[in-house]
């Protein structure tokens, strides 16, 4: 991609081949992990978020399609660029490094091909502000940012109390949001997001603001249960406040959320590791599970999508389509171009099973004991469909157009009224 360009007499910049209007207001994107369709409609309907209730009947209520693999990373990163992951280049949360050989953790910015929007804006003049729950997120959403104390800052709610102007361009930052650090398996996490956002719009007032939180609670509790409902409820009156500061706001999701488990509450899991060492011999073919992350509570690393490295492809996809529970079964040059995804980042294959089931390796690497409620998780072609609200109308019919999370920023900058 070529380094992005401002355009000073119409007020716009070119990042990632897409162009964006400057901001006029303060514009807040919200990233609400695992928000699928249903949650916010569930708290509008039990009366608890007034603010959504208004949003969804004046504003901008569309649906949108996340990134496959319906995974945090990968799609926090196409919300920030503008892209799919083929541009980007995070295909995952964890993946297989092909310049190393090892198992690694998709979390450090040199993964990152392109820039996101942040810096081209930075450059353009804009303030920026950027908290994300868990600091897994923070280096590759902070990138190439120049963090200074009141025109740009990046951090997280999990490393809340560790903040320095040299490494987050702020610091006291619990003092400042007047929370302490969050437990990071609670509500509170995200809720800190929040609370930090308005604390900084209110101090900086910043052009552009990124928040993204964390699923805990929609790992654990469906749409209109009591606990979803007071999430969603807390979420509402801090939209409300930013709303009150003439923001424009637009919240997507990075995807949505299934349940995943059989009739006797357990999780129902297609364990492919188990499934290759009895095929072809113990790990003669390796299958890495690309929700890896280290908040095994959440989900138990299991989740709806798999890739695999292994020999004699057309044997083991004709092996696995005959699998109950299997979606589909992709090589590499398949998935890549279906999933707009980097092909040099992928196995040679790609394995996404059904609305209720999730992938494993094998049983015995797999701890569970933190699934203390039914699993619900994601990954998969089922979990792509996820809402995309502004608080702000468009300002012309959106037609047929084929909506993305990652349209986020288009759509506060260049669609709405």
């Amino acid at each position: 991609m070529a380094p992005d360009s401002i355009n000073t007499s119409s007020g716009s910049i070119d990042v990632n081949g897409r162009r964006y209007k400057l901001p006029k207001q303060p514009t807040v994107v919200v990233c609400i992990d695992g928000s699928e369709p249903g949650y916010i409609e569930s708290a509008v309907k039990a009366r608890r978020a007034p603010w959504f209730a208004k949003i969804l009947k004046n504003g901008t209520n569309l649906l949108a399609d996340c990134v496959v693999p319906s995974f945090t990373n990968p799609n926090n990163l196409s919300i920030v660029t503008g892209q799919p992951p083929k541009v980007h280049g995070i295909s995952g949360n964890y993946f297989l490094d092909p310049d190393t050989g090892k198992e690694v953790m998709m979390n450090d910015p040199k993964f990152l091909r392109v820039e996101t929007l942040f810096p081209s804006f930075q450059r353009a003049g804009c303030r920026i502000a950027v908290v994300t729950a868990k600091d897994k997120l923070r280096g590759l959403l902070g990138k190439d940012l120049k963090l200074v104390p009141g025109k740009a800052c990046s951090f997280s709610s999990e490393k809340s109390d560790k903040t320095t102007i040299a490494e987050n361009g702020i610091d006291n930052v619990n003092a400042l949001v007047g929370m302490p650090v969050p437990d990071v398996y609670s509500a509170a996490l995200s809720e800190f997001v929040f609370a930090a956002g308005v604390k900084l719009m209110e101090r900086d007032r910043p052009e552009i603001m990124y928040l993204s939180t964390t699923d805990y609670i929609q790992h654990k509790h469906a749409p209109g249960t009591p606990v979803a409902n007071d999430f969603y409820s807390m979420m509402d009156g801090y939209m409300a406040r930013l709303d009150a500061m003439s923001c424009t706001i637009v919240l997507t999701a990075d995807h949505g959320m299934n349940a995943k488990f059989g009739k006797d509450g357990q999780p129902d899991v297609i364990y492919l590791q188990d499934l290759f060492d009895g095929w072809v011999g113990k790990d003669k073919a390796k299958v890495i599970l690309p929700i890896t992350d280290p908040y095994v509570v959440h989900h138990g690393a299991l989740g709806s999508y798999a890739v695999v490295y292994c020999a004699n492809l057309e044997q083991w996809i004709a092996k696995l389509q005959g699998v109950p529970g299997i979606e589909a079964v992709l090589t590499k040059a398949e998935a890549a171009k279906r999933f707009e995804l980097p092909a040099d980042r992928l196995g040679d294959l790609v394995v996404v099973s059904t609305k209720h089931k999730v992938l494993g390796t094998s049983a015995a690497r797999h701890d569970l004991s933190g699934l203390t409620e039914p699993l619900r998780s994601h990954g998969g072609i089922s979990e792509q469909k996820v809402p995309l609200i502004c608080n702000r109308k468009l300002a012309a019919p959106a037609g047929s157009r084929h909506w993305r999370n990652f349209d986020a920023f288009d759509l506060a900058f260049n669609l709405v009224a």
